[in-house]
């Protein structure tokens, strides 16, 4: 068990919004995962479904629930997840941004995206804890988002968990391989691309990750545009110098969806 002031940062593969009604080995791991943790004083979430130009955090009481997404069963916009806020820990994250250069802006209306609510309702399904949004600035690339999390560093010992969610690969071009079968089989340039990223992980190559796209094999092909991916290089900033990189969970859903996590610490 963690120390309640020194929680690692984590990386979640968050998957399609129906992944909290799906019967997968994603989602018994997230079902999981907050009784893994000591339990935070609140939660950061980098999503990858908030993009905005500049560093963005939501201030709010209680967090309403966004439905971002369409076409899916009737169930799922059924569910709400209103976890409470936190305007002192969005404060807290704008102040460690600034004091590292990076100016930040404040949404005082936004909730949480299905980046954030569909693993948090898993996690922590008494939606009793803080939870914060910080948007991804996809244009700035992995450099920036290192250094994002790197300026976070010090949420981990005042008791926040900061989790990146996004998805470990990302082709939706490519979802109509899977038939819509959730245990559909991984093409191969999925597997290519996700054991590569493993190793430079847990082999701590910081430059080959930052580089991905130019050095990774089928990066292109996995990440057609960025969002999906930047959320891993926050927490792995946020949790400090000298990290280690743990894979806690890997499985597949609909072929195409690595749906790896990470905690770093």
């Amino acid at each position: 068990m963690d120390s309640p002031m020194m929680l690692p940062t984590i990386f979640v593969s968050h998957g399609a919004p129906t992944l909290g009604l799906t019967d997968c080995p994603a989602r018994h791991f997230l079902d999981g995962l907050g009784a893994e943790l000591a339990r935070p004083k609140a939660i950061l979430f980098v999503s990858a479904h908030w993009e905005a130009t500049r560093p963005t955090v939501n201030s709010v009481a209680v967090n309403s629930t966004i439905y971002d997404f369409y076409g899916f069963p009737e169930q799922l916009y059924k569910i709400s997840y209103p976890a409470p806020g936190s305007p002192e820990l969005a404060l807290t994250v704008m102040g460690l941004l600034g004091q590292a250069g990076m100016v930040g802006a404040i949404d005082t209306k936004r909730g949480l995206d299905h980046g954030a609510w569909v693993p948090a309702r898993m996690m922590y399904p008494d939606h009793d804890i803080p939870i914060v949004q910080l948007s991804v600035q996809t244009a700035l690339g992995p450099a920036h988002h290192l250094a994002m999390g790197a300026a976070l560093a010090d949420l981990r010992s005042q008791g926040v968990l900061v989790v990146g969610s996004g998805s470990f690969t990302h082709d939706l071009i490519s979802f109509p391989l899977s038939g819509g079968r959730v245990d559909a089989p991984e093409p191969d340039w999925v597997n290519i691309f996700a054991d590569w990223f493993d190793r430079a992980l847990i082999e701590g190559r910081t430059d080959d990750l930052l580089d991905y796209r130019q050095r990774a094999p089928e990066a292109v092909h996995n990440h057609p545009t960025q969002e999906h991916i930047l959320p891993i290089f926050t927490a792995l900033g946020a949790a400090g110098p000298g990290v280690k990189a743990t894979r806690i969970h890997t499985s597949t859903t609909y072929g195409i969806l690595r749906m790896d996590a990470y905690r770093f610490d």
